[in-house]
């Protein structure tokens, strides 16, 4: 082993996560600075911006002549139901919902009160949601969704023959890193490509070096390797569903815990 590759497995003191800080106390990320005495920051890489309602106006999207809405964000939500507000919409009351998780349809609750004979939920992805969209292929989904969006639901609804229209109703771009000195972190921890391209953006001149790079999903995974940097931790695993799961997991490994 290399004097370079032996040191890619230095002991990990510090994490910075591309994400907003956890507002509970009990979040996993705390409790695994805590739990293996780490320093952990926290910070969004991306930001999202609304589209105004001259640039959706457009798109020429009618909202009412769908009979169904896919969410698969928050941040779909929310700038949805702004578009709604702008346009003076209101959803009717037989509107179906198809949620990518249990987080995401609460959410929606924010905004609509739910009949769960018409909300539809998945586990954590949209492959979860394919059972649903098959057996009610008769639909007219609408799809809110950034302008940087992963490609599985309108390729599995065209493969199947099955209306969609895609609203894109926020712009995902990179946030101003400006004011960190560095990104000299142990480990930095990303969960989208658009992170890994507001690294690059950001930070030009960025050399790895000793730093580990974790990322979770399979399009962020890929993004890292495009870049030709090195991939250390990747989640999510069959021995480690979550990104807290994955470092965990490499903590041990490295600090010989």
């Amino acid at each position: 082993m290399s004097a370079v590759t032996k040191d890619r497995f230095k002991p990990v003191k510090s994490i910075l996560v591309s994400q907003p800080a956890p507002s509970a106390a009990n979040s996993p990320y705390l409790q695994l600075a805590e739990k293996y005495n780490l320093k952990i920051d926290f910070r969004q890489f991306i930001k999202v911006e609304p589209v105004v309602p001259k640039e959706f106006r457009k798109q020429k999207v009618d909202i009412l002549k769908h009979t169904a809405v896919i969410f698969t964000s928050r941040n779909a939500i929310d700038h949805f139901f702004a578009i709604c507000k702008d346009f003076k919409i209101e959803m009717p009351a037989d509107m179906k919902y198809f949620c990518i998780s249990d987080q995401t349809a609460h959410y929606l609750q924010k905004y609509i009160v739910i009949r769960k004979r018409k909300l539809f939920v998945g586990q954590k992805t949209a492959q979860d949601l394919f059972d649903y969209f098959k057996k009610h292929k008769s639909e007219k989904y609408l799809f809110p969704c950034s302008d940087i969006r992963k490609d599985d639901i309108p390729e599995y609804m065209e493969k199947n023959g099955i209306a969609i229209t895609e609203a894109i109703i926020y712009h995902t771009l990179e946030a101003d890193l400006s004011d960190l000195a560095d990104v000299k972190y142990d480990i930095l921890a990303f969960f989208s490509p658009s992170g890994i391209k507001s690294l690059k953006i950001n930070f030009p001149e960025f050399e790895q070096g000793y730093t580990r790079i974790a990322a979770f999903g399979p399009t962020t995974a890929q993004a890292v390797r495009d870049l030709d940097l090195i991939l250390d931790i990747e989640a999510p695993m069959p021995n480690a569903p979550s990104m807290t799961g994955a470092l965990e997991l490499y903590i041990k490994k490295v600090n010989n815990l």
